[in-house]
């Protein structure tokens, strides 16, 4: 492995590792479900695939660092996925949103809530 990869592969661990301690502050601070998810499913998803990234460099486009690259593709169609399944579960569930926060659209309108048919 060359210095620039070794550097790169640093670099990208250390950002991960940032984000990753960015969502978990998140985690712990936000007042909601809604702002926790969002900070969670944001922020941890920059900073695994930024370490699975470094991994890739590490590694090689064969290998174990195809299944790294393989993980931060699988990281952005699911992250996204469940984060929309949990605000909307919490939404069905009458998750109130913290500081007076509403729904847009106004109270009710505009949300499907299938409970109503």
């Amino acid at each position: 492995m060359t210095a620039l990869a070794t550097y790169v592969t640093v670099a990208l661990v250390a950002i991960g590792a940032f984000f990753l301690f960015i969502g978990t502050v998140g985690l712990l601070r936000l007042p909601d479900v809604y702002n926790r998810m969002h900070a969670t499913s944001k922020a941890t998803t920059i900073g695994a695939s930024s370490i699975l990234l470094a991994a890739t460099v590490h590694f090689g486009p064969s290998g174990a660092g195809l299944v790294a690259f393989a993980g931060i593709v699988f990281l952005f169609v699911t992250a996204p996925t469940g984060a929309h399944m949990i605000s909307r579960s919490a939404q069905r569930m009458g998750v109130d949103f913290a500081l007076g926060a509403h729904w847009p659209g106004g109270e009710g309108e505009g949300v499907d809530d299938p409970t109503e048919d």
